[in-house]
């Protein structure tokens, strides 16, 4: 290796109008990458974080808890296309139900939010490059939405791909718009400083930022949790669930001996033959959600003091350079986790909520469950679960992984509140109005229209 890979990779990155800022991180992974570094957080370095304050134990008063939700920001994640579910425009500009996108429940959740509690709160969208013009254009609809002068959004900064065998930037004239990738969610801090907006949100008295993926509608504006941080002192707080058998593959917090920090551990930074500890719900009993808090005005004070180099630990993503494409060259994408910052602040904390709080939608699967009648939108605009019972949901990534093939194959949403589990293997299609019950398994070499109406199983 050589210098010539970050000079040419700093070149293009400045080419592309990129700030300073940015690019001293993505230097700083360069040298950790070029250096061997893979990021890995053995099992030996770290304990189990084993019990977190629980939001249900949480008492805050009425005027605290709004005071502190009228000092907040709500930031969501929407730089994804969703192009695992064969989407080509922002993931939560997706149909989720009663002619409402995720984009427009988001929007509604914090105008409900404002008018309950009277509070100011305004919503950013931390966009990506691909995102952005979309979701402008989809958040024309709400003109009220805007707070303060405030952007409604900003747009996450992009690195080059490197190529795996000589850490170069990548080139790929058949669309050069491949040779760049987002730098992970861990992003956000510095577009945030780069941007001019954390000084915005500052200026306009604003204090603490509530941070969730977009495509994770459980997270409403919520003041209780507002006032239980506010009260913390704490710089960062994280949300986290309780694991079951099916969380398995999320990231967990855990406590670093060295140090006794906090810090997140995600899949791709524990070693092969440490899986089965970072997938054991009972060694790891608490899951990150990727919902955070942090103090505004003290992530300004580290972003200073580090010359915007915060140090999230790297992630090191092999990928090819054309994702839909396994023949093309193989490349290496410098990420980070946006989590990842709970052990940049002393004195970060952890808060274990309801799993009311984690409905994300990463499949088709998902988009099935919140479509159907185990979820109803309140007049707050907040998914509501109408049972207390689970249900597995199992569909032919074959036939339904993509979105398109999923609405092609059903007329409308699915009765699943009767059922335990239900599994559709081959080509199946559904009429309106179908019920499950109870544990449903539809066979491949069976498989032809459901009429109607048509109520599987009991």
């Amino acid at each position: 290796m050589s210098d010539a890979g970050l000079v040419n990779a700093q070149a293009k990155m400045r080419a592309d109008g990129l700030p300073e800022a940015a690019i001293r991180v993505f230097s700083d992974y360069y040298r950790q990458l070029e250096s061997g570094q893979t990021g890995l957080i053995l099992e030996d370095s770290i304990e189990p974080l084993l019990d977190p304050p629980m939001l249900a134990d949480v008492d805050v008063d009425d005027a605290p808890a709004r005071e502190a939700l009228d000092r907040t920001v709500i930031i969501k994640l929407n730089g994804g296309l969703g192009t695992s579910m064969g989407l080509d425009k922002a993931k939560n500009l997706l149909p989720l139900r009663d002619g409402l996108t995720f984009l427009d429940v988001i929007v509604r959740q914090v105008l409900a939010a404002r008018e309950r509690y009277g509070v100011r709160l305004p919503l950013l969208l931390m966009n990506s490059f691909r995102t952005a013009d979309d979701t402008e254009q989809a958040l024309a609809a709400y003109p009220e939405l805007a707070r303060d002068g405030l952007p409604l959004g900003f747009v996450q900064n992009r690195e080059p791909k490197l190529t795996a065998d000589g850490l170069e930037p990548v080139e790929w004239p058949t669309d050069p718009t491949l040779e760049w990738c987002p730098p992970g969610h861990g992003d956000l801090y510095i577009a945030l400083q780069a941007s001019g907006v954390l000084d915005q949100l500052i200026e306009a008295g604003y204090r603490y930022a509530n941070v969730c993926n977009g495509d994770n509608l459980g997270t409403a504006p919520n003041p209780t949790i507002a006032g239980w941080f506010a009260a913390s002192g704490a710089p960062y707080a994280a949300e986290v669930c309780r694991r079951t058998v099916n969380d398995r593959k999320g990231g967990h917090l855990a406590i670093r001996k060295a140090d006794r920090q906090l810090i997140l551990r995600d899949t791709a930074q524990t070693a092969p033959d440490e899986m089965d500890y970072f997938t054991d719900e009972h060694r790891h009993p608490f899951f990150h959600t990727n919902n955070l808090w942090f103090d505004l005005v003290r992530l300004r004070d580290a972003l200073v003091e580090r010359d915007s180099v915060l140090g999230l630990p790297l992630i090191r993503n092999e990928k090819t350079v054309d994702p839909a494409d396994k023949t093309s060259p193989k490349v290496i994408q410098i990420e980070s986790a946006m989590g990842a910052a709970v052990e940049v602040f002393e004195g970060a904390t952890a808060i274990c909520v309801g799993r009311d709080r984690f409905l994300p939608v990463k499949t088709t699967n998902e988009l099935l469950l919140l479509r159907s009648d185990l979820y109803d939108l309140d007049e707050d605009y907040r998914l509501v679960a109408t049972t207390d019972s689970t249900v597995k949901v199992k569909l032919d990534g074959d036939y339904y992984k993509l979105v398109q093939d999923f609405d092609a194959r059903f007329a409308g949403p699915v009765g699943l509140r009767g059922a335990n589990s239900f599994e559709v293997n081959g080509d199946w299609g559904f009429g309106h109005g179908v019920t499950v019950v109870g544990d449903v398994t539809l066979s491949a070499d069976q498989a032809g229209h459901v009429p109607d109406g048509t109520v599987l199983g009991g």
